[in-house]
């Protein structure tokens, strides 16, 4: 039986995204260990980073058992390639049993791959469209505002 550690987070890709989330959990204490294939993105990451970095291709088995895998109880999946996330993904969940697992995903079509595994998913897309609509919403607001007081 596997023993999984409370608050051990793998994330794959030092993206900005990956690079923020790295830093922002690693300032609260958890155990991080941050996977790209290019070294030179881990200077992204914050100087206060406490946790592992490693240089490697995540879509590797190998790679993630060095990462400590199976001691994870979140992976996140933050590369700048769908595919490549949901490859991740899936390895996390099905063969090591990942229990939380996030993934970015810029192709809303692509959702459908995520249907039977119980991932998480984070859409930049739709994020910033929600985040237009609001802001629209509020100029409009503005407008309407403004045009009383004449």
């Amino acid at each position: 039986m596997k023993m999984k550690k409370n608050n051990y987070i793998i994330i794959a890709g030092c993206s900005r995204f990956g690079a923020n989330i790295a830093s922002i959990l690693s300032s609260k204490d958890y155990e991080v260990v941050i996977i790209d294939i290019d070294k030179s993105n881990f200077r992204k990451i914050s100087r206060d980073y406490s946790g592992f970095k490693i240089e490697g291709n995540a879509t590797d088995v190998e790679v993630l058992v060095e990462a400590g895998i199976k001691k994870a109880d979140t992976l996140v999946c933050a590369t700048n390639n769908d595919n490549t996330n949901i490859m991740i993904s899936e390895i996390g969940k099905e063969i090591f049993n990942v229990e939380n697992v996030v993934s970015r995903l810029y192709d809303t079509e692509k959702e459908i791959v995520y249907k039977d595994f119980d991932i998480n998913i984070i859409y930049p897309t739709k994020l910033t469209i929600n985040e237009f609509e609001k802001l629209l919403g509020k100029m409009k607001t503005q407008y309407i505002e403004d045009r009383k007081v004449i």
